[in-house]
């Protein structure tokens, strides 16, 4: 095959991502939409199918953050870049905003036209934020706006949290703005690259035991999605607190430099 044609293996693991996120709306429209509009609906069946959709996303997160360690040890090919976008796009723009307009179509309080735009709102956030990061240069070990793999996954956690609608609305639009601003991430890597995945495994581990109603479980799945939350408004700060620190390394380098 032609080298541009060549699958590295990060590029496979990238193909595991886009495949998480398609099968992610496979099991929402299955589970969760199919019953609901046929009328033969089971809460079971329906928390069974919201976790599978959700641990899915979970695991198309894993194989984003393995892709690019992978790449940056071994190494990507030239179609690298374009299929981590678009895989990207399915499993944390598409994925994610499909959850809302079914969450819109199938809960109790919600308003199925303005939990749409909701909707929309998400996936126009992940296209922005996704072709941003494809021309802007920021700072090493930064990410200018939240990371689309973390907004998805808070953006499904205000779901799973089962707030009144116009609060779930509105945390859902403030995420997708988080995603397209300019408020720094940091990028996981070392320790936190692995205090994430850990993160992650944990999450499927709550969703498990909601969807197999386990003693407390819904407690747990809540519990776990109000940190998700915690997180999102937190994180930041570690950047915001690295570069202060880094100000004034340099202020106090700048004085050292100045004095005879």
């Amino acid at each position: 095959m032609p080298l541009s044609l060549r699958l590295s293996i990060a590029d496979t693991l990238t193909l595991g991502n886009a495949t998480c996120g398609f099968m992610a709306v496979y099991f929402t429209t299955t589970g969760i939409l199919i019953p609901h509009l046929t009328g033969s609906q089971e809460s079971g069946m329906a928390r069974n199918s919201a976790a599978t959709a959700v641990i899915l996303m979970l695991c198309a997160a894993v194989f984003d953050l393995f892709d690019g360690l992978v790449a940056r040890k071994l190494r990507s090919s030239p179609m690298g870049a374009e299929l981590d976008n678009l895989s990207d796009l399915i499993s944390f723009g598409l994925a994610p905003a499909y959850f809302v307009l079914v969450y819109g179509m199938v809960a109790d309080d919600a308003y199925q036209r303005v939990a749409t735009v909701g909707a929309v709102v998400v996936l126009l956030a992940v296209v922005l934020r996704l072709a941003r990061f494809s021309c802007v240069t920021v700072k090493d070990g930064t990410f200018q706006g939240m990371p689309s793999p973390f907004g998805a996954l808070t953006v499904v956690s205000i779901i799973l949290l089962e707030l009144p609608f116009v609060a779930t609305l509105l945390a859902i639009l403030g995420t997708a703005w988080l995603m397209v601003s300019r408020v720094e991430y940091p990028k996981p890597r070392g320790r936190l690259a692995v205090a994430m995945l850990s993160w992650i495994v944990l999450s499927m581990g709550l969703l498990a035991a909601w969807a197999f109603d386990a003693p407390s479980g819904q407690l747990l799945l809540q519990t776990g999605c109000a940190l998700q939350l915690v997180m999102g408004a937190v994180i930041p700060l570690f950047a915001t607190a690295r570069r202060v620190n880094n100000f004034r390394g340099n202020r106090r380098e700048a004085r050292a430099a100045q004095l005879p």
